[in-house]
């Protein structure tokens, strides 16, 4: 087989399925850490074992006799599997419009591949049985590359289609039994990671929750009942409100900081902010609560400062934007409402956040510290911090900055170990300062190189129990592994948490 025709071809539908690989599988959808994908990733992986055989066969050999038929019913196999996993894709979750054009275009491009390769093995199915060699110089090379990196991802699917039964979260009504029953709750950026599970919390406990939200179709996965609003006015002035908790805004790690991005971020956040004041004044009952989404940015910039909700902060683009966004709370004050600002830490979880972002290289072994790995990641289980939400509208005594974080901040190199621990993989590949610097400026001085050793002083004080306060517990429990147990190995954090 020596049309360049056929080569092409194939080269094309290597490209594409790394392309969606890559960066669809991997990078966006990260599917191997998903629990209700298992059929998929079983689907995906003996898919990707079938591709190695063909690979390493056309691209080395030619395959006469009972050889051929093999090779037509493995072909014949691969538009099965496909098929199985359109169904399958179009069932448990919604595509993105990019990964649906990658896949028509793979199916036409494998149609023209099948025109071109079908005729040639029926042709070598008529001669003797046999595997003849028959290199076709790069395209074998190729060929062989696509073979090898289809057998690493190919194990890994099975690996993690296996593994998914452990990521299944454990049910979200315990996350809120710290509320009085029959409250009914305001939600802004309740479709995102922390938003959904704090609703499927609070639906599991009988509450009413008002979700607000800018695509009502991205709700409607929420788990029901609850109302959806696309706006405030929606909102009758009769209607009963305990509580508001107000999660939405631009991602501060979403994307290179230029400076019509810094606006965006800090104008998301306040421009809600009022307007769901203006919605307060005109409520007949009026909630009793504003829990605010702040982060531990205020701080700004800190070396190894133990800080609490009583420290100081330190200028940086981080602490402008939390500051100004716990600023605008204070209008609401009028209205004798209690303001819970949650200055929030990493959120750890498979489904978003910091740590899913890592997870494939990590998985793959090219995981490592960050520039020195010196800098402090102040850090949170999202079913803490769910707790922590539900805990902090039940607490009267909470009010002003609350800092949400876990009791064991780790420096960024032991965060890097534990979660190589974690996977059972190396964790010894540094990602070097200088040409983060130089690629992401003030976003990666301050997300990537910087951070603040960060304790929840009025939370711990107040009688919040962590069910997470150690990383290796929690990156346990998160990413359903075992590891060693051992003694923490920063006495002092411990010593700093003495509570007079």
């Amino acid at each position: 087989m020596t049309s360049t025709l056929v080569w092409t071809l194939i080269a094309v539908q290597i490209g594409m399925g790394a392309f969606d690989t890559l960066f669809h599988h991997e990078l966006t959808e990260r599917l191997a850490w998903r629990p209700t994908q298992r059929r998929e990733l079983l689907l995906h992986g003996v898919r990707n074992l079938l591709y190695a055989v063909l690979f390493v066969t056309l691209g080395w050999f030619e395959a006469d006799g009972a050889l051929a038929v093999i090779v037509l019913a493995l072909l014949g196999a691969e538009l099965v599997i496909t098929l199985m996993d359109f169904v399958e894709e179009d069932m448990s979750r919604k595509l993105p419009a990019s990964e649906r054009i990658n896949h028509t275009l793979l199916a036409l491009n494998y149609g023209a591949i099948l025109v071109l390769i079908v005729p040639v093995l029926l042709v070598w199915a008529h001669r003797e049985t046999g595997l003849v060699h028959a290199g076709h110089g790069w395209w074998s090379v190729l060929a062989g590359a696509a073979a090898l990196a289809v057998i690493v991802f190919g194990a890994r699917d099975l690996a993690a289609s296996a593994r998914t039964k452990h990521l299944l979260p454990k049910a979200a009504g315990a996350l809120a039994t710290a509320l009085p029953r029959h409250q009914t709750i305001l939600v802004t950026g309740a479709t995102g990671f922390v938003g959904t599970r704090l609703v499927e919390a609070l639906v599991a406990q009988d509450h009413c929750v008002i979700v607000l939200t800018r695509d009502s179709r991205k709700a409607l996965a929420l788990p029901p009942p609850f109302q959806i609003v696309t706006d405030l006015d929606q909102i009758a002035p009769d209607t009963r409100i305990d509580a508001v908790v107000h999660l939405a805004g631009e991602s501060i790690s979403g994307g290179l900081w230029t400076e019509a991005r810094k606006r965006a971020i800090i104008q998301s956040r306040v421009a809600l902010t009022k307007a769901i004041g203006r919605l307060i004044a005109r409520l007949a009952h009026r909630p009793s609560v504003f829990v605010n989404a702040s982060a531990v940015g205020w701080y700004g910039l800190r070396d190894d400062e133990a800080l609490t909700e009583y420290g100081d902060s330190r200028a940086c683009f981080s602490h402008e934007s939390c500051a100004t966004c716990e600023a605008a709370t204070s209008e609401l004050a009028d209205f004798d409402i209690r303001v819970v600002n949650l200055r929030i830490g990493l959120v750890l979880g498979t489904e978003g956040g910091l740590l899913a972002r890592l997870l494939t290289p990590f998985e793959f072994g090219f995981g490592g510290p960050i520039g020195s790995g010196r800098q402090w990641m102040s850090w949170i289980a999202r079913d803490d911090l769910v707790r922590l939400i539900a805990y902090v509208i039940a607490t009267p005594a909470l009010a002003g900055a609350v800092n949400a974080t876990a009791p064991g901040p780790v420096q960024n190199r032991e965060f890097a170990q534990e979660l190589g621990r974690a996977l059972h993989r190396p964790a010894l590949l540094p990602l070097p300062a200088a040409p983060l610097r130089w690629l992401g400026g003030d976003f990666a001085k301050e997300l990537l190189l910087g951070g603040q050793c960060v304790l929840p002083h009025k939370a711990l004080r107040s009688g919040f129990a962590f069910r997470h306060p150690e990383l290796r517990g929690a990156l346990q429990a998160i990413l359903g592994t075992k590891v060693a147990h051992r003694p923490a190995r920063h006495p002092h954090i411990a010593e700093r948490l003495e509570l007079s």
